[in-house]
């Protein structure tokens, strides 16, 4: 029996950005919106969205970049 760990690598590295996401959405949100309440919330998840549109703007970019070189190669 056969292991691709690549893919194995890939999965979990997708799951383990996947999952601080949402506890970072999830539970940081709720925690603002207990403690400081719905409007410091609404602001809170304002700022982490414009905290991610650099960080997927550049990953957007490098999984750009890793499609050409792959055609780049293959050729």
């Amino acid at each position: 029996m056969s292991r691709d760990l690549r893919k194995y690598t890939s999965q979990t590295n997708v799951q383990l950005i996947i999952g601080a996401l949402l506890l970072l959405f999830i539970v940081g949100i709720g925690l603002i919106a207990w403690i400081y309440g719905i409007g410091a919330a609404a602001m809170g998840f304002l700022c982490l969205l414009g905290a991610l549109v650099p960080i997927g703007l550049i990953a957007f970019l490098l999984f750009g970049l890793d499609v050409i070189v792959k055609r780049i190669n293959k050729d």
